[in-house]
């Protein structure tokens, strides 16, 4: 609860109406704030200004705050179509452990093949046979090639797709550890995967401490997921977890984290998480259901498959300053 006010004269002898009056006609200091700098100050401690929104929303990008294990920064995101941006260069960044693999379904095709070359070798083929299936293969080579036409048609037509794209360099996410620090590096001449979007000499420009308020949407406790999962179904915070999602998507396409997408890809175990956990944040009948799915998909399972995304998205950050 606020304090209440103070009371002007409070301990203090009435003033004389000479005093009244002399204080009455003393003029007040003007304030050299533009309104845009007051509705900043306004709404700090509540949420960024309507300076800083107007800015981020006219570059199309966002800041971005990521608490991980390593410690909590700042970072910048922007989404762009595929065909506009060249995606980070990964050939300098360590070779990427693979999680274990959860099916050997290739494995098994390929022992299969083997076997088929094997046999195949111990029979001669008389000519009858050979003329019919080069025949075959003709016909088989003549539809493929209209198969082939079909797709490259198809993907000429296709729309562009949109990606994220981070404030990155050489495979990294740069995460930086003040606001000071990301609008120096910024304002630099320093090589980054940004500085190929088209409004990213506006941002140079136009950035500041101040404004680098990330929305609540843009704020992200990769630090806590783990430790939440480990709780229990009672204590599993479906936001949280969501969140954490969305920007492990983001950050293992943009950056090429193999066994991140992987992890969260259509399927996955973390991904059938994903879905129970937004049906119990929606309640009702389907959020009833949904504890029941999350009980089969088990505690142990979520928070180790959680605990080795956190730890390859860590080790891939470059924290700064």
């Amino acid at each position: 609860m606020a304090p209440p006010p103070r009371r002007r004269n409070a301990g203090k002898p009435e003033p004389t109406p000479d005093e009244t009056d002399a204080t009455e006609e003393t003029p007040e200091v003007e304030d050299d704030e533009t309104p845009e700098d007051e509705a900043d100050e306004v709404n700090a401690g509540e949420g960024r200004g309507a300076a800083a929104d107007a800015f981020w929303s006219g570059v199309r990008v966002d800041p971005v705050e990521i608490a991980l294990p390593g410690g909590v920064g700042y970072t910048l995101r922007a989404y762009r179509n595929d065909t506009e941006v060249t995606p980070t260069d990964i050939s300098e960044r360590e070779e990427e452990v693979t999680l274990p693999a959860r099916s050997s379904l290739y494995e098994d095709l390929e022992a299969d093949d083997d076997l088929v070359d094997e046999d195949s070798d111990d029979e001669e083929p008389d000519e009858d046979d050979l003329d019919e299936e080069a025949d075959e293969d003709s016909e088989d080579e003549g539809e493929q090639d209209e198969e082939d036409e079909g797709d490259k048609e198809a993907a000429a037509a296709a729309e562009p797709e949109e990606i994220p794209v981070f404030l990155s360099h050489a495979g990294k996410v740069l995460v930086f550890r003040s606001a000071e620090g990301l609008v120096a590096f910024a304002k630099s001449d320093a090589p980054h995967d940004l500085s190929q979007i088209d409004t990213w000499a506006e941002v140079a420009k136009g950035i500041s401490a101040a404004k680098v308020v990330p929305l609540p949407e843009d704020e992200y406790e990769l630090d806590l997921v783990v430790n939440n999962l480990r709780g229990g179904l009672d204590a599993w915070d479906p936001d949280l977890v969501i969140k954490a999602g969305q920007l492990a998507r983001d950050l293992g396409h943009a950056l090429h984290i193999e066994t991140v997408v992987h992890a969260l890809g259509p399927g996955s175990p973390l991904d059938n998480l994903d879905e129970v956990l937004r049906s119990m944040a929606e309640g009702g009948f389907g959020g009833f259901m949904a504890r029941r799915k999350a009980k089969k998909v088990g505690v142990e399972t979520a928070s180790l498959g959680w605990r080795s995304v956190i730890g390859k998205i860590s080790s891939v950050v470059d924290w700064r300053d």
